[in-house]
């Protein structure tokens, strides 16, 4: 996963990753917008119709390995499932393409449909406004920012039921209710669910028309266009907490497909995500090991 080419897009990357570290104060080794997560592992089954859209492997394979995250949002490793700030809840997705693992593609998807700026700038503004005291300003300015705010952002029941959204186009090339929970209800509910049997996720793509907007995360397409099924992603196993915990601080998950059959569009938040994941995963590597934190901690 290279860093891309842009300098303005790397240096911006690495203001997004140090702002957002400084607004929720996150410890070293962790995400700075998604701290709190878990593993989960699985397998991806393509329809008979992902092959006629694309040759990317995974969607003409049999079936392909998955490792999945669920995790809530803020760079907060020990945020309550209750705190409302955890919600929207994301889902990252990963084929493994290789025995060794080391060929891959991802995707990136959360439970909301809406982004709130089309730029890693304007996100850099929006935290700055919001660091400022000006935010209501910002939302009075900014419609997409002002509809992300707004939009209903309820508690899943689940990791498992949750629908999830990619904000971001790609091309596929062919060969032609109510209820009281404790503070950690979605990761204790996860492994006693996947105990009990496989949680299904259908992977749908949405078709653009003429006219449709490729490059703006925060324009909607109608809902009229259409769905295809392109598989069936099962999850059956939780990793164990501490193997999970030591694969988060490594695994970094790229939005970018980089894959043979999927193009990226021409949205400028694709490199600048793939940035912000890669300069966050590097720092994550470079810090001690969570069982030598540990040690440090309990020494101080």
């Amino acid at each position: 996963m290279p860093l891309p080419d842009d300098r303005a897009v790397i240096e911006t990357a690495g203001n997004l990753v140090k702002t957002l570290k400084g607004a929720f104060g996150t410890p070293t080794g962790y995400r700075p917008a998604q701290a709190h997560g878990r593993l989960v592992k699985g397998n991806f089954t393509p329809t008979a119709e992902a092959a006629s859209l694309s040759t990317a492997p995974h969607l003409n394979n049999t079936s392909t390995p998955v490792v999945v995250r669920f995790s809530s949002s803020t760079g907060i490793p020990d945020i309550p499932d209750t705190d409302p700030n955890a919600n929207p809840r994301r889902m990252a997705i990963r084929f493994v393409l290789s025995e060794d693992g080391h060929k891959h593609t991802d995707i990136v998807a959360h439970s909301t449909p809406f982004f709130p700026v089309r730029t890693g700038e304007g996100f850099l503004q929006m935290l700055g406004a919001i660091g400022g005291g000006t935010i209501g300003k910002f939302l009075e300015e900014i419609p997409s920012a002002a509809a992300f705010v707004q939009a209903p952002k309820p508690f899943p029941s689940s990791f498992a039921t949750e629908k999830y959204y990619g904000l971001n186009a790609f091309k596929l090339v062919s060969d032609n209710g109510d209820g009281t929970y404790s503070e950690t209800y979605l990761f204790d509910e996860l492994p006693e669910r996947l105990s009990k049997g496989p949680a299904s996720f259908k992977l749908l793509a949405q078709v653009a028309e003429e006219g449709d907007s490729t490059d703006d995360a925060t324009k909607h397409w109608p809902e009229s266009r259409r769905l295809v099924d392109l598989g069936t992603i099962e999850v059956d196993s939780v990793e164990e907490e501490t193997g999970s915990k030591k694969e988060q601080q490594r695994i970094i998950f790229d939005p970018v497909p980089r894959v043979e059959g999927i193009e990226p569009s021409a949205d400028p938040l694709l490199d600048m995500r793939a940035a912000v994941y890669l300069i966050s995963g590097k720092e994550r590597r470079a810090a001690p090991g969570l069982e030598q934190r540990h040690e440090m901690a309990k020494v101080s």
